[in-house]
């Protein structure tokens, strides 16, 4: 197993572009295999978690080529095809659940597996919908562990209430859409990223869209996607480690280029703004660019609904852990079904670094040192988590450094991270 030291950094300056969002990057590649025709995608995140999903379409009879920063790839005339061996998501949940809907309507038997950590992540959340659809889906025990094997049949639209926030549950309904006779409507009670539906909007599927109190509801028709020359921001979820490490550090100005703005997706600045973080947004379109600089933090209160998809609460606990006071996080039980057990490995964090933290049900607090100068010198075991390996990482280098075991798992989602964090010392 790989491991880093990270040593503590007196300063950190520059600008940082993290890689293109992982979200947007994988459907980009599944609606332009979908469609017939050559689709073009610039700033395709190169994470592992991403080659998987191109590696696994091209086995279905899609085609890439690669040349000087831009991906072309070519659906074929007759959509995708069975492929007769296992298809291999690697530690993607993203592409398990999203190529499930799909598959769900293409004819013939589909194997997909993954990692030992993959392997024990419940798919039944998406398993249930796409049965109710007319899918037949398998995997193991009650909770549909992977392997799943899937049998493409014929799919009929339905009216599904997405039972807990989840923008993968969402897409895959909506993608197994595409396939289904009738209408597919998607109705969530907090609203998740909009990614799927604006990407499938703008390569020509028709849908509707409508906010609901705190919620939304989404209609979708059966078609297929037009051709399309995709432009993929930076990654949100990416960026958020360099917004932490900025604000937390004693001597840093980071300033972190081209980040996908939806409001979705940004929950976590919203936060570290409560904090007391100093945080400039420069809106260009549809994207940001954030600079972040050395403050003071507070504790706060947050909310699973501000972060719904709960990937930024390690980084946030690393914030927590420097801020003064006691911060809570509230229905954080999401985070127990990720790559590894984060509310757990949230727990450890914040412990790692000399504060205390504790939980009751699926909340937990972190009572903060009030300064990461204080905070003390740690080994982390990753668990095959690139979050658990990111979120170290800042914390070994605002504070007295740290050991970090796992450490190559960084390459699921931000292979160059270690490189990019270099660059701005």
């Amino acid at each position: 197993m790989s491991h880093t030291v990270v040593v503590a950094a007196s300063t950190f300056r520059g600008e940082v572009r993290v890689p293109g969002d992982k979200s947007a990057s994988h459907r980009a590649l599944l609606l332009s295999a979908l469609a017939d025709g050559t689709s073009t995608i610039t700033g395709l995140s190169p994470g592992h978690d991403v080659q998987a999903t191109s590696a696994i379409l091209q086995q279905l009879g899609a085609q890439r080529r690669d040349e000087a920063g831009l991906v072309s790839i070519m659906g074929p005339p007759d959509g995708l095809q069975a492929c007769s061996v296992p298809l291999d998501c690697g530690n993607s949940g993203t592409t398990i659940r999203l190529l499930s809907g799909v598959l769900s309507a293409i004819s013939g038997q589909h194997t997909l597996v993954g990692d030992a950590s993959l392997s024990k992540r419940p798919m039944d959340r998406v398993a249930t919908p796409l049965r109710e659809m007319g899918a037949m889906i398998s995997g193991r025990g009650e909770r549909v562990l992977p392997p799943l094997i899937i049998e493409g049949k014929p799919l009929t639209g339905i009216v599904y209430d997405v039972p807990v926030p989840s923008a993968q549950v969402k897409s895959a309904v909506m993608l197994a859409g595409l396939f289904a006779s009738g209408a597919t409507t998607v109705n969530e009670a907090v609203r998740t990223r909009t990614t799927t539906e604006e990407m499938l909007a703008a390569c020509g599927v028709s849908l509707t869209r409508e906010n609901v109190g705190e919620g939304r509801s989404i209609t979708i028709q059966p078609s297929r996607p037009h051709r399309h020359q995709w432009r993929i921001p930076s990654d949100p979820s990416q960026a958020a480690f360099f917004c932490v490490l900025g604000l937390i550090h004693q001597d840093a100005v980071i300033r972190i280029m081209d980040v996908e703005g939806s409001a979705e997706r940004t929950g976590f600045m919203r936060v570290l703004e409560r904090m007391g973080g100093t945080i400039d947004l420069r809106t260009d379109g549809s994207m940001m660019n954030v600079v972040v600089r050395s403050s003071e933090l507070v504790a706060t209160e947050i909310r699973s609904q501000e972060i719904p998809s709960v990937d930024e609460a390690p980084i946030l606990t690393v914030a927590a852990a420097a801020a003064s006071g006691t911060s809570v996080f509230r229905d954080m039980g999401e985070l127990r079904l990720k790559e590894s057990d984060r509310f757990e490995g949230c727990l450890v964090l914040a412990r790692s670094v000399g504060a205390r933290a504790w939980s009751d049900g699926d909340d937990f607090f972190v009572e903060g040192l009030g300064s990461a100068t204080k905070f003390e010198p740690f080994t982390s075991e990753a668990g095959l988590d690139h979050r658990i390996v990111m979120s170290s990482a800042v914390a070994g280098l605002a504070g007295h450094g740290c050991t970090i075991e796992g450490s190559d798992t960084v390459a699921s989602s931000y292979p160059h991270f270690f490189d990019d964090v270099r660059s701005l010392q």
